[in-house]
């Protein structure tokens, strides 16, 4: 698969990450990560994880989220 994000700049370069958004394939310079707080049901309340899980996001959507 290739980097979608490179593709519309006509350049190819494999891609090693997906956006969890849309799913678009991405390169390491155009893959954004950010961590994420995970978080599970436990009893009648809720427990966070530590250390925070990766998030890989493409430009367009890390832009969305902000």
């Amino acid at each position: 698969m290739n980097c979608y994000d490179c593709l519309t700049l006509q350049e190819t370069n494999a891609a090693v990450a997906v956006c969890t958004r849309c799913g678009a394939g991405l390169c390491l310079e155009h893959a954004h990560v950010a961590p994420q707080i995970v978080h599970e049901t436990a009893g009648v309340g809720r427990s966070t994880h530590s250390p925070d899980a990766r998030r890989l996001t493409c430009g367009v959507c890390h832009e969305a989220e902000v």
